[in-house]
């Protein structure tokens, strides 16, 4: 379940495919076109919103970060598209019945339980706050001028520990506290050892 276990290699993602159905079992992102309905990009919205926040929660470690990497084909812009694979957030294309979003960011490495909380959290929150997400991109995200995630976990558990109102509306502050001292220390342990590679490049060099 590493993110990335081969530097050469694309690294494992855990995508989530998901939408929402009413009372009746009707699809309520279908809108009967291949645009989705208004309550769809809300539900975007509110993901895009947090996304830059719960990142330490997409991608939880050192080895995370090797994924998240442009032209790798794991998202590392913030931003969403129809059938666009370099988008973050994909609206896949198929019958309108069928029509949900795909949130990518997340590698195999990420707790699959805080994961889904914190998407459906997030889409809900979009939903009740009417949040419109920017429009959806075209083309290649690697190559545009799009606001990133963060590149490195040490940012990503800064990021973090500020928090946002919609990931506070999902996790209890207790937890989020608790979350990021952990990740922390965890990254402060890494940060302790060196590795045979680093000793080797500079140790008769510097």
């Amino acid at each position: 379940f590493m993110a990335k276990p081969f530097p050469d290699s694309s690294g494992s993602g855990q995508h989530v495919h998901f939408s929402l159905l009413d009372e009746t079992g009707a699809n309520v992102f279908n809108d009967g076109s291949e645009a989705g309905t208004v309550m769809m990009r809300h539900a975007i919205g509110g993901l895009l919103a947090a996304m830059e926040t719960a990142t330490l929660i997409f991608a939880p470690h050192l080895n995370s970060y090797r994924r998240l990497q442009p032209g790798s084909h794991a998202p590392t812009a913030q931003c969403w598209a129809y059938e666009n694979r370099t988008a973050a957030i994909r609206i896949p294309g198929g019958g309108p019945t069928a029509r949900r979003i795909e949130h990518r960011v997340a590698g195999a490495d990420a707790n699959p339980y805080l994961l889904l909380a914190t998407l459906l959290g997030s889409a809900l929150d979009g939903i009740d706050a009417c949040i419109v997400p920017p429009a959806a991109i075209t083309g290649d995200a690697y190559e545009s001028d799009i606001p990133q995630l963060p590149t490195s976990w040490g940012r990503a558990i800064d990021i973090f520990e500020n928090g946002a109102p919609f990931l506070k509306n999902t996790f209890d502050p207790l937890f989020s506290r608790l979350y990021a001292l952990c990740k922390r220390q965890e990254w402060e342990a890494f940060g302790e050892r060196m590795s045979e590679f680093e000793v080797n490049t500079y140790l008769e060099v510097v």
